[in-house]
């Protein structure tokens, strides 16, 4: 799939967080977080679509957090986003996966929309209290959009449309076969009852059990031209939609690692008696496990540092709009595939390791410790981070950028 130049309109995004701004909306997601934590393992097991998971979030404001005041929204910055999904995170893996890809479906009025169009599209999603999904698997690449009249015909099927179960729209990228538009890449909006559109209730993976990632079939789908979003080009500033989402995954990891060893912690804790070997009363004041729970804080300590860092600065960058460079852009993608990089091994690491401080008795089902690992192994496949390291490698000696796609 291919992307083309052409003329984007200004992104209506403009400044950085304030720390009202971070405070406010940190106490909202904790307390849907605690919320979310109550019966997290529960949920995972029963493995149902998360309509109810949905309407907390719904009822907590934050699926509006990204859209402008003056649209209806809370005008709330990506900086806060990300705050939000990695407390989310430690709580629920699944709904903050389902959060994030919103908030990057959502924005896609920003990134795709023509000027004209984007206040309509933004009045919607708040009227409607829509959630997004997506469809828009680029390895995935099996559908076939045609011109018919002023619009297309959608066929084909993706796997891993995440969102699409419960959300009450469906972003979908696709390149036009045939007519006047061919080979240029369409991103479009529809409703999740639209004729033609099969759900697909096949979501049934080791972690991430909760975040509707079906598949989803499209049988001779009617799209209309009031359906369109806009073209995805290669206009520095949209394309700063990917890098955005892998800041999303990085703190999505980070949260997951946080919750972990918030998770190890008390366990350990109630832990009474101590190794038979060990001259401390308890496990807790084991130097063996202290060493071992450090290391894995002071870890997870130095991605928070980072996540942090770049949140702000990916907002101060879209406020420049359609005067972000190439190179501002480029810089900014590799330096959060190295967030990428350490958050995925921290992640993995915290989750896994956790174990040898919480000892065998922490691996029964009832405890649910396992939850943790399932999940940031089960999404950190998304895309090898072994690229996102050639990524930063090249970059780094030889100054030379990734080709433009939805994962660089």
């Amino acid at each position: 799939m291919t992307v083309q130049s052409t003329a984007l309109p200004r992104v209506p995004y403009a400044g950085t967080a304030s720390e009202a701004e971070l405070e406010r909306w940190r106490a909202v997601a904790r307390r849907v977080a605690d919320t979310l934590a109550a019966d997290a393992l529960a949920r995972d097991r029963a493995n149902a679509q998360p309509f109810a998971e949905v309407q907390l979030l719904r009822g907590a404001g934050l699926l509006e957090l990204l859209v402008p005041a003056e649209f209806g929204g809370a005008g709330g910055h990506f900086e806060t986003a990300f705050e939000v999904i990695r407390i989310l995170a430690a709580a629920d893996g699944s709904i903050s996966q389902l959060l994030a890809y919103h908030y990057i479906n959502q924005s896609g009025i920003a990134f795709y929309a023509p000027a004209e169009a984007q206040a309509d599209w933004w009045r919607r999603t708040v009227a409607g209290s829509w959630l997004w999904g997506d469809s828009v698997n680029p390895v995935d690449p099996t559908l076939q959009l045609t011109p018919e009249g002023e619009g297309f015909r959608l066929n084909g099927a993706k796997r891993f449309s995440t969102g699409s179960g419960v959300g009450e729209v469906i972003i979908v990228n696709a390149e036009v076969t045939g007519g006047e538009r061919h080979g240029e890449v369409l991103a479009f909006v529809l409703p999740r009852d639209r004729e033609g559109l099969e759900i697909v209730d096949d979501w049934d993976y080791l972690g991430q059990r909760l975040s509707a990632s079906n598949s989803l079939k499209y049988h001779n789908v009617r799209i209309n031209a009031e359906d369109i979003l806009g073209p995805v080009t290669d206009e520095p500033v949209s394309t700063l939609l990917t890098p955005g989402i892998q800041l999303a995954f990085a703190n999505f990891y980070l949260g997951i690692a946080e919750g972990a060893l918030a998770r190890g912690r008390q366990i350990l804790l109630g832990r009474k008696n101590s190794w038979f070997l060990s001259q401390a009363e308890t496990y807790s004041q084991d130097v063996v496990f202290q060493r071992t729970v450090g290391e894995l804080k002071a870890r997870t300590a130095a991605v928070a540092a980072l996540t942090e860092k770049l949140g702000r600065k990916y907002d101060a960058l879209l406020s420049l709009s359609g005067e972000v460079t190439r190179n501002q852009r480029a810089e900014l993608a590799v330096e959060i595939a190295e967030a990428k990089v350490v958050s995925t091994e921290v992640g993995v690491e915290v989750a896994n390791r956790i174990f040898e401080v919480t000892g065998s008795s922490s691996t029964r089902n009832d405890v649910g410790l396992d939850l943790f690992w399932r999940n940031v192994r089960t999404h950190s496949l998304h895309d090898p981070v072994d690229y996102k390291k050639i990524e930063v490698g090249a970059y780094f000696l030889r100054g030379e950028v990734q080709p433009l796609s939805l994962y660089t």
